[in-house]
């Protein structure tokens, strides 16, 4: 019944059948969500979750390991394109160390969530450990149960760690059984040789840990601690009823593994943008989604969530704000 409801509402606005085209389908979606033909967004937030990667020592980014450290420290400045959008749209950022390599002073507005400096380097080891992987899903899940607290009922995700798109590229492989070389992309901006080395070294990966193939068992063995966070975050917004604001790659990589121990949290995803990394748009497509945005961008941190956000806003607004055929006086019937 509240799908026809929302339908008949979306319908008898004063346009054309379908005129507000992919707006229409995302208030459709926010309403069905929160059950309501009369749908509002809360107190949006952006978590940035950020962690460093031991494969990043093997030359897989164009940049040195410090930099994720380098940048929380940019963020929690206010200095970073995150911070801009999101202020310029008034959404609440939360900025998580997830595994950083570094000690960051005690005084800073970083939560702490780290499970260790950095994940382990996979040509040796698993990313991480079973039980450093449950205790990255609880700490992801503890910070969105605290933001729910606020009241708010839209998040996103945002991620900051040198060497993940290599993380997410070899988690990508294994959940859909792909050919490591068609989810590879140049991350921060490889070049041609790079990219090659880059290649060779997931491949590498790859034949190390053959056989692997639950959705948890792909994230402990190759993600990041900052992804197995955000994944955790992803399933306790699911649960507390939240519209999810998906990110780019990496973050549709995290969403991808939760959709595969439960498939109903796509209903509450909202793609924001498809990013310049090459494998972005397949996935999306393998998940049966189709993105807000198409702007080019390549930089994570959340800011592809930041920049929909406006939109998202829109398609809620239309629906509570804009006059029916009836109440405007309309005929709805073409001539």
């Amino acid at each position: 019944m509240l799908a026809e409801q929302l339908q008949h509402t979306i319908d008898f606005k004063t346009k054309p059948l379908g005129a507000l085209g992919h707006l229409e389908y995302l208030a459709h979606k926010i309403g069905m969500v929160q059950k309501t033909v009369a749908p509002e967004l809360l107190n949006p937030h952006l978590v940035v979750f950020a962690a460093d990667h031991g494969i990043a020592t093997a030359g897989v980014s164009a940049y040195p390991q410090e930099v994720t450290y380098q940048m929380v420290m940019n963020f929690l400045g206010g200095g970073a394109a995150i911070n801009v959008f999101c202020r310029q749209h008034h959404i609440a950022i939360k900025i998580v160390d997830a595994g950083v390599n570094f000690d960051f002073p005690e005084d800073l507005e970083l939560i702490d969530k780290k499970v260790r400096k950095s994940s382990r380097n996979i040509l040796e080891e698993p990313a991480m450990t079973v039980e450093e992987y449950q205790q990255a899903l609880e700490n992801g899940r503890s910070v969105v149960a605290e933001i729910a607290e606020t009241g708010c009922n839209i998040i996103g995700f945002g991620e900051m760690g040198i060497g993940n798109t290599s993380a997410s590229s070899l988690m990508m492989s294994q959940l859909f059984d792909l050919p490591i070389v068609s989810c590879i992309g140049r991350g921060t901006g490889l070049n041609d040789d790079q990219l090659q080395n880059k290649i060779n070294i997931l491949s590498a990966a790859i034949e190390k840990y053959p056989g692997i193939s639950a959705p948890d068992d792909i994230a402990q063995t190759f993600g990041g601690l900052e992804i197995a966070q955000m994944i955790g975050a992803m399933e306790e917004a699911f649960h507390q009823n939240m519209l999810i604001m998906v990110d780019g790659f990496i973050a549709t990589v995290a969403v991808a593994t939760a959709w595969k121990k439960n498939p109903e949290i796509i209903n509450h995803c909202i793609f924001c943008h498809v990013s310049d990394e090459k494998a972005h748009l397949q996935l999306i497509g393998l998940l049966g989604q189709k993105a807000l945005l198409n702007l080019n961008l390549r930089l994570g941190e959340g800011t592809g969530c930041a920049l929909a956000y406006p939109l998202i806003q829109s398609a809620v607004n239309f629906m509570n704000e804009m006059s029916s055929f009836e109440d405007a006086h309309v005929s709805n019937k073409p001539s």
